[in-house]
C-alpha cells in the first residue's frame, strides 16, 4: 500500500492507494458505492458487517488511510470518506481447454483501489450536504415545506 497526502481544493486530505489486488473492479465498485461520503467510523462498521471478500479489502485499504490522516495531523474523529474509487489494472490472462482443440479465454482481472478521506467540519458528516446543492425536487419540497412551519 502506498500513502500518500495531497492538496484537495485548499483542503488537507489523506489518500491510499492498494494496486494489484485480485479482484475484478466491478466487485469492488459494489462494496465502495456503499461507503462513499459517510464518516469513517461508519464505514468500518458497514464494511464488517459485508460478506463480501472486496469489503475485506477496503477495510485494509481504509485503515492506511486514516493512519496516514492521523499522520498528517487530522482529527480521526472528523475523518468522512471524500472519494473512493476503483481503477482496473492489469488483467492475468488464462485458456481453458475446450472440445475438438479449442481454448476459450480467462480474464481474471486486478483492481488499483484509492481511497481519499477529508477532515469535515463536525464531528458527523450529513451525506445530504455533500450533495453539493443538487437536491431533488422532492428534498426542495421538504425543505420548503420546514421553512414554511418554522416561519
Amino acid at each position: 500500500m502506498k500513502n500518500t497526502a495531497v492538496k484537495l481544493d485548499q483542503t488537507l486530505v489523506a489518500q491510499a492507494v492498494t494496486k494489484y489486488i485480485r479482484i475484478a473492479p466491478r466487485k469492488m465498485r459494489l462494496v465502495l458505492a456503499i461507503i462513499v461520503r459517510k464518516p469513517v467510523s461508519e464505514a468500518f462498521s458497514i464494511l464488517a458487517n459485508t460478506k463480501k471478500k472486496a469489503a475485506r479489502l477496503v477495510t485494509k485499504t481504509l485503515k492506511s488511510a486514516v493512519a496516514n490522516a492521523v499522520q498528517k495531523k487530522l482529527d480521526e474523529d472528523r475523518l468522512f470518506i471524500r472519494l473512493a474509487f476503483a481503477d482496473g489494472g492489469p488483467s492475468l490472462k488464462r485458456f481453458l481447454p475446450r472440445a475438438m482443440g479449442r481454448a476459450d479465454n480467462i480474464l481474471k482481472r486486478t483492481t488499483h483501489l484509492t481511497l481519499v478521506v477529508e477532515e469535515g467540519k463536525n464531528k458527523i458528516v450529513d451525506s445530504g450536504s455533500l450533495n453539493q446543492g443538487k437536491a431533488s425536487k422532492s428534498q426542495k419540497t421538504k425543505q420548503k415545506k420546514e421553512a414554511a412551519q418554522a416561519a
